[in-house]
Parts: structure tokens; sequence; C-alpha cells
């Protein structure tokens, strides 16, 4: 599944488009059987709370085959394109994210919801649940994308 949970407790595409949980879908845990929204909503509650200038940002997860061959990548392929991404979702901004009006004159570069272009291996590498996420500086944004498809390394 390529899904992403965002800072609102919200579930999005890879590519970023909002999707609607089943209503009825249960989780199974130790505890108890939990709805969808409920594990949605602890993971958002697992991520890290950033702070100063930082950016909790979600790698998009690498596509299984290549474009137009439908030939399937090897883990290792796949771990590559992941590791060296230049395309990140935007989870949460830290509380002094873009607030030096000497640096950011005109605003903030990207907001909650944006999928940015930084440097190949940029920010602090984490999984959390099997999921990778970086943690990058508000300078560290390059660029906003409305389609993250497409883009890669050059």
């Amino acid at each position: 599944m390529n899904t992403i949970a965002t800072a609102n407790n919200t579930i999005v595409s890879a590519s970023g488009v909002p999707m609607k949980p089943k209503a009825k879908a249960k989780i199974k845990t130790k505890a108890k059987i939990k709805t969808k929204e409920e594990a949605v909503e602890n993971l958002s509650s697992v991520l890290p709370q950033v702070r100063g200038y930082r950016i909790l940002c979600a790698v998009p997860e690498v596509d299984d085959a290549y474009e137009g061959s439908g030939l399937l990548k090897s883990d290792g392929v796949k771990r590559i394109e992941e590791h060296s991404t230049v395309v990140l979702f935007v989870m949460k901004l830290g509380d002094l994210a873009y607030k030096d009006k000497g640096r950011f004159p005109s605003g903030a570069w990207c907001k909650e919801g944006d999928f940015v272009i930084t440097r190949a291996y940029s920010g602090t590498r984490l999984k959390i649940h099997g999921k990778e996420f970086r943690i990058i500086n508000d300078d560290t944004v390059e660029a906003v994308v409305l389609d993250p498809r497409g883009y890669e390394r050059a």
C-alpha cells in the first residue's frame, strides 16, 4: 500500500492525493482491535515532533517496476533509489521554520502537504515502522512540485 499518514491525521497516497480509509477496516493488535482511523492517529503520535528550523518529511515509496517495461526492480535498486531520492513529502514544520525574516523575507518556501525537491542524501534519515522519514533544515528546500512523478536524481 502506497500511503502516508500526514501530521494532521489524514491519509494521502504517495502522490499526495487524499484518501478515505474504509469505514469498517479493522487492524488487530495485541491489546484490542482498532479501526484504521485509530491506527493512523497512533502512527502520527509516534512521529517525532520536529523543533526549531527543522522540517519532517516522508520519503515517497519507490515503484516496484521500471516505467514502461514492467521489469521488476531488485530490493537493492529500490533501496538505492529511496536513499538517494530528491523528492520528499512535507509532514510537519518545526516551530521556528521560516520564521527568520532576514533569511526568508517573502515567507515560507513550503507548507505541510507539499512535495519538495532537496539535494540527494540530505537530512537525518530515520525509519519508523519500516517507513523512511527525513528531518531536513528549512533552507534545504530548493523547489516545490505539484506532481512528484517523473522526478529523479540525475
